[in-house]
């Protein structure tokens, strides 16, 4: 998929700047996520100005970038703009796959030392912020970028430890479905996403979704007495965690972004 590639900062802000403008929820206070993650959000969406965060939990077996991908889908779908920043193992093509308009995502794979000035910039300009949280990032800093989101409706989504968040989700437990004794492939994952967070999002939450899935995330319902979440329906086998999209000739591949020179 092509790309378009765009370096430094200054270049940065100048085409942020009207990103949002065609944007039709530009007006919309709360942008829209996938119904099963309602009831994690105090304003059963992502509200402009808010900071939601996404625990890393542990490399390579959190399901963070899942839940960044059914976290980005719906708004992404509603025409909304939508930025990753420092996730350079973030692929357009399960972007793609998991609903996200490419057309309408930014990605800086690496920021640089300018990490604050690139977030300040796509706030200006970006619905959804997504930003891998550096570790020596300061508390004046987070509160700064935090401030600039309220003021500009964007909504920021630190992937990483970020103290002050509205909410916070991580995935707490998760178990692949599919291997059976030396044989079988990877369907489904089964994991569990707390929230918590201050003010209406201060009382712990907890929900079981499938992550990722084949088109959409969904709440695994359960039986009253037993032991395992049961489907309402079968669903295709996938052959790994996230599946490539194919290639298409007539899609405009994702912005990507590269820090300063």
């Amino acid at each position: 998929m092509a790309g378009r590639m765009v370096v430094g900062s200054a270049a940065l802000a100048e085409l942020v700047r009207p990103a949002s403008a065609p944007d039709p929820a530009g007006g919309h206070r709360v942008l829209p996520v996938r119904p099963e993650l309602t009831g994690l959000l105090p304003n059963r969406g992502l509200r402009r100005g808010s900071t939601i965060a996404i625990g890393a939990g542990q490399p390579g077996r959190s399901g963070g970038t899942s839940l960044i991908l059914a976290l980005l889908a719906e708004a992404s779908r509603a025409g909304s703009w939508c930025a990753v920043v420092g996730v350079p193992t973030f692929g357009a093509g399960a972007a793609a796959e998991a609903g996200i308009a490419l057309d309408r995502l930014a990605l800086v794979p690496h920021p640089g030392p300018e990490w604050p000035t690139v977030i300040a910039a796509l706030i200006d300009g970006v619905d959804v912020v997504v930003t891998a949280v550096p570790t020596a990032v300061s508390a004046s800093v987070a509160n700064r970028l935090a401030a600039r989101a309220r003021q500009r409706g964007s909504v920021l989504v630190p992937y990483g430890r970020w103290d002050g968040a509205d909410v916070t989700l991580q995935v707490v437990r998760g178990v692949w479905e599919g291997l059976g004794p030396g044989r079988g492939r990877l369907r489904r994952r089964e994991v569990t996403v707390s929230a918590r967070g201050r003010g209406a999002a201060a009382r712990p939450k907890e929900i079981k979704v499938w992550l990722p899935g084949d088109e959409l995330t969904r709440i695994i319902p359960r039986v009253a007495g037993a032991g395992r979440p049961t489907t309402a329906a079968a669903r295709p086998a996938v052959a790994g965690p996230t599946v490539a999209a194919p290639a298409d000739p007539h899609r405009r591949g994702a912005l990507t972004l590269v820090g300063p020179a």
